[in-house]
């Protein structure tokens, strides 16, 4: 049975409690980080980071004595993971927030790229391996609703043309923060289970009119 050296790892949070004599917060926060005095540090046990693996190398004792080893990813720091999946996942978003903005819809490419991710990030926080790909992706689904604050803004001043009771407040007098908050409140407020199953069970009766159709033709 071979023997591997393994060097786990670690870290252990050091803080200090230090009063500074600033202008504003940020100022107090900026010479605190550029504080080197750490003669009253203490160590912080209890929120000590995961233990993980800093290297692998092939036989017994032979720490940093030959080339180390490939380590496993979900062996390694789990923050360290979290970190780097970030860049994935930031390229992802910005890919589709070109899409968006151009009004295309998602490439398959980039469908196939973010099943993966997902399917990597779920892995991180289970600490098992990252996924082998391709990943199938998740099936597609609809946006049946979409709410528009600039359409909220243009049935505002539809609205106060006919209401008598909101005559001192005029179109521009509601403000964009004011919108918002309003588009925000009814869409985690309204209840569109009905509306949502309405449209799942129309479409299950026109999936299933087309495979009749196609059945009796064959």
């Amino acid at each position: 049975m071979p023997d591997f050296t393994i060097e786990t790892t670690y870290h252990l949070p050091i803080f200090r409690h230090r009063t500074y004599e600033a202008d504003t917060l940020d100022e107090a926060c900026r010479a605190a980080i550029e504080d080197d005095g750490w003669d009253i540090a203490e160590k912080d046990v209890d929120s000590s980071g995961a233990i993980h693996i800093t290297g692998i190398w092939d036989g017994a004792h032979a720490a940093y004595a030959r080339p180390p080893l490939q380590i496993p990813q979900q062996f390694d720091e789990p923050v360290q993971r979290r970190a780097r999946h970030f860049e994935i996942l930031l390229g992802l978003l910005k890919i589709l927030f070109d899409d968006i903005r151009a009004a295309r819809p998602p490439s398959l490419d980039w469908l196939a790229r973010s099943a993966w991710a997902i399917a990597r990030g779920e892995a991180i926080l289970a600490g098992d391996p990252d996924p082998e790909e391709p990943v199938d992706p998740p099936k597609p689904s609809h946006v049946l609703v979409r709410l528009q604050e600039d359409r909220v803004r243009d049935a505002i001043t539809a609205v106060l043309e006919v209401a008598p009771s909101f005559k001192t407040v005029r179109p521009e007098a509601v403000t964009d923060d004011e919108v918002h908050a309003a588009c925000l409140s009814v869409a985690t407020t309204m209840d569109f289970s009905d509306v949502v199953g309405s449209a799942e069970f129309q479409a299950a009766l026109l999936a299933i009119r087309s495979a009749h159709r196609r059945l009796a033709s064959d």
